[in-house]
């Protein structure tokens, strides 16, 4: 067994530390768009339903095992699985709670760079009364790293100093870093949030120019619906929001958790930290961005305004939105809109460099700077690509590998081995084990049967799902032509990137090069990031060969 030299502070700061993890850019960009384009407040059901019966089970499973490994004296998921089960398989499937971490922080901290640099420009006012076409290209000329603002490739430069800032946190470990900047930064970000909510929600017609009143973004946000709700997709979606909000399936919450003593309470500690990251997201980040857009460009065209896409709504629309106040809180709500995503971005992102940190320094004697500069220089050199060509798609392919197909993968895979192959009622009683609050019994085949069922249902509908998402259409092709006909956003389809193909066979021949190197470039992408992975479980071979698993 690895002797444990880290640990947490406070109880507090752990649950800090898990719900700045959970809290991202999800929540105040990704939720409110879904909710709006998936009934509204009829969304609302089948997402608290899907908290209720993946998120909550899922939350505290990866809490169980991660205090479990810690037991063991591993900080990782590779060992924490093979711990449990001696094929050593399930090593390599541990991988996917390092890998998963390292892809998406390549480029996470990079857009978190986005809103650093945004910050600052908000707080000098370059967005004040500027129009929403002047914002476009300004955003357009940052993210082209050719194009230099405040001083050549300054979009390279801040980036770099960013992922630096991560770093730094990082190497002060678990109570100077990890908790410090976790117990600091999750309280500003919602008093930040708290104030902007406030604003946009209490905003009436006339004030500033506004159209409309916030109220009335409000209501058109959470007036349900309900001719969707049993729509498979509004399901899907709801299902996609709670997982990737709460932060399951990627390996960071076991390796946190890991550090924790072998009775301490999980039940409460989770179900905290996972209701902390909910009220940051219904409450604080549905109240902010909806409100404000209804309030200044109307109804009438939210439509086109959401199919912009969260990104976008954030960096091109929302300044464009503050610039009708004054100068002063024009300026003041640009740096709290972006400060908070700032805050939500790197409490994130430092937490994803822990399960790498911890697995090179517990199981190859490194210091933790050591790891740390390791885990930096092999981030940067993955998120440079994301940066050089983020106009040519290689950010959304680490996003799909790494940030959707990665964690479906790693969960199913997870709650299988916790339920299904293992002793009767093991992941129930751990769960329970030195609990200040003992889940109620009904609870239990919810989480041995019903969450790896629908984990199941989730990854195959993902990787057959059918063209135009008309189940329906599908399974009557099956019947009568023998063909499942699948959506090129299908993994399988996307896999090989069957809907750039079409294009490219449809485009004319002035248009067919710019193509062909976004094609090349994703087949660079595909291929970098299974030369990470195959990395990974080369490092994770070695280690193993001076490990004993009882």
């Amino acid at each position: 067994m690895i002797k444990q030299t880290e640990g947490w502070g406070t109880r507090i700061g752990l649950i800090f530390a898990m719900a700045g993890f959970a809290v991202g850019f999800g929540n105040f960009l990704r939720f409110p768009v879904q909710a709006i384009q998936n009934g509204g407040a009829a969304f609302i059901i089948p997402y608290l339903v899907s908290f209720v019966f993946i998120g909550l089970p899922m939350l505290m499973s990866e809490w169980a095992l991660g205090r479990y490994g810690g037991t063991k004296g591993f900080h990782a998921t590779p060992f924490m699985l093979q711990s449990l089960n001696k094929n050593r398989i399930w090593k390599y499937i541990g991988v996917f709670g390092i890998f998963t971490n390292i892809i998406v922080a390549s480029y996470y901290t990079y857009l978190e760079s986005w809103t650093a640099y945004f910050a600052f420009q908000s707080i000098i006012g370059t967005f004040h009364l500027q129009s929403q076409s002047e914002i476009i290209l300004f955003f357009n000329n940052y993210i082209d790293s050719g194009t230099p603002g405040l001083f050549p490739f300054d979009n390279i430069v801040i980036y770099v100093l960013v992922l630096a800032i991560n770093l730094f946190f990082l190497s002060r470990g678990l109570q100077k870093g990890v908790e410090l900047v976790a117990k600091w930064g999750i309280p500003i970000l919602i008093v930040m949030g708290i104030f902007l909510a406030i604003k946009a929600v209490t905003i009436k017609e006339g004030d500033y120019g506004a159209i409309n009143s916030g109220l009335e973004g409000l209501n058109f946000l959470w007036t349900p619906d309900y001719s969707n709700m049993w729509n498979p997709k509004v399901w899907l979606a709801a299902a996609g929001q709670v997982f990737f909000t709460i932060g399951i399936g990627w390996g960071t919450i076991q390796t946190y958790a890991s550090y924790i003593k072998a009775k301490d309470d999980i039940a409460l500690s989770s179900l905290t930290a996972g209701m902390t990251n909910e009220f940051v997201e219904v409450i604080i980040g549905a109240s902010i961005l909806i409100p404000l857009t209804v309030s200044f460009i109307g109804l009438d065209k939210i439509n086109e305004i959401l199919n912009l896409g969260a990104l976008s709504l954030g960096f091109k629309v929302m300044p464009y939105l503050f610039g009708h106040f004054g100068s002063v809180l024009s300026a003041l709500s640009g740096f709290f809109w972006f400060g908070l995503l700032f805050l939500a971005g790197i409490t994130s992102s430092i937490a994803m460099g822990s399960p790498f940190v911890s697995f090179m320094s517990n199981n190859f004697d490194w210091t933790r700077n050591k790891s740390v500069l390791t885990y930096g220089v092999i981030t940067l050199a993955l998120g440079l690509p994301t940066v050089l060509f983020f106009n040519e798609g290689v950010l959304d392919e680490y996003d799909f590998w790494g940030g959707t197909f990665s964690l479906f993968l790693f969960a199913m895979l997870e709650i299988i081995l916790l339920t299904w192959l293992m002793p009767k009622n093991w992941l129930w009683n751990q769960i329970n084990l030195g609990a200040d609050i003992r889940l109620p019994k009904l609870f239990r085949p919810i989480i041995n049967y019903l969450t790896p069922s629908l984990l199941i249902l989730i990854f195959v509908s993902a990787l057959i799902k059918p063209e135009d998402n008309d189940w329906g259409k599908a399974f009557e092709s099956v019947a009568t032509e023998q063909v499942w006909p699948l959506d090129n956003s299908s993994i399988i389809k996307y896999s090989y990137n069957a809907g750039l193909l079409e294009e490219i066979e449809q485009a004319d021949e002035a248009s067919k090069p710019a193509l062909q190197k976004r094609l090349y470039l994703l087949w660079m992408s595909k291929i970098l990031l299974v030369l990470t992975f195959i990395g990974l479980s080369i490092t994770i071979y070695i280690a193993s060969r001076k490990i004993k698993f009882e």
